[in-house]
């Protein structure tokens, strides 16, 4: 199964915080784990993932040692990273921020998931909003 993985999903596995939504994490992250399985991320991914590790281990909230083990397991895991992230962030990406009144870095996940045509996986209420909206899939583990 192929599907776009929004941060807020993979960082729920890290940091286990996602309350009600914690149990269709770890669902995403055991689907992954099936070798036919791929997940796509856009260019920004790998620093929203970054910024909340280093704000957690700043607060203490999170030792090195736990997120370089999560880092590691991120690494060993089909996930792509899309090259045209960048090439559509001031043009398509900017049109579904303004459209839905989202973030520019949610409308990224939704900018890949309907260009590709996958499913999206989030947690964030208001990218899921948005991409129910605009017709895209909103991603279930089988």
């Amino acid at each position: 199964m192929r599907f776009v993985l929004d941060a807020s999903v993979a960082l729920s596995w890290l940091l286990e915080d996602a309350g009600p939504g914690q149990a269709y994490a770890t669902e995403v992250f055991s689907e992954l784990a099936d070798t036919d399985s791929e997940a796509r991320v856009p260019a920004t991914w790998g620093l929203e993932i970054a910024n909340v590790i280093a704000k957690c281990e700043a607060r203490r909230q999170l030792e090195v040692s736990r997120s370089q083990a999560f880092l590691a397991a991120l690494e060993a895991s089909p996930i792509l990273f899309d090259q045209e992230t960048a090439i559509r962030a001031l043009t398509d990406t900017l049109a579904l921020s303004r459209r839905y009144a989202i973030s520019s870095y949610d409308a990224s996940y939704l900018e890949l998931a309907l260009r590709s045509v996958l499913p999206l996986a989030t947690l964030d209420k208001d990218l899921q909003g948005a991409a129910k909206r605009a017709g895209v899939e909103l991603f279930r583990p089988t």
